[in-house]
């Protein structure tokens, strides 16, 4: 019985930790996306990209894990801004395609997702102490 007790613990811990390294990736994500919403022109010479992670079924005993940051492809926003110093002839500047409503809400998203996995572990824990007590 003690093996089944620590193997169920194991689990329940395993996934509702992965879910927070998910969590804890996507919100670092969303925040560099923030941070560089303003920004016409990167090391490389082009608007700055927004990016995403992507998770995927974890392996094992499950949960899931950020298996990869990509680029999202969208076309970049054109802001006419006739001072600007990257600005066309026309007066029209190409600025990244982050749309700060859509980071917020996913920041909210993740925020939440990452609190809900704590409340597991916190359950879990609460249960496993209360089994101890009861034992005694």
């Amino acid at each position: 019985m003690d093996t089944k007790i620590s193997a169920t613990t194991a689990s329940t811990m395993q996934i509702a930790m992965s879910g927070m390294r998910a969590q804890t990736s996507s919100m670092k994500v969303i925040a560099n996306n923030i941070a560089n919403a303003m920004t016409s022109r990167t090391a490389a010479g082009t608007p700055y990209q927004r990016q995403q992670v992507v998770t995927a079924a974890g392996r094992g005993l499950g949960g899931v894990e950020s298996s990869s940051v990509v680029r999202d492809t969208s076309s970049f926003k054109d802001v006419y801004l006739p001072g600007h110093p990257d600005a066309n002839p026309a007066g029209y500047v190409k600025m990244p395609n982050v749309d700060l409503p859509v980071e917020m809400m996913s920041m909210v998203t993740a925020s939440r997702m990452y609190q809900a996995n704590a409340a597991v572990m916190k359950r879990h824990m609460d249960g496993l102490e209360l089994t101890l007590e009861l034992l005694k």
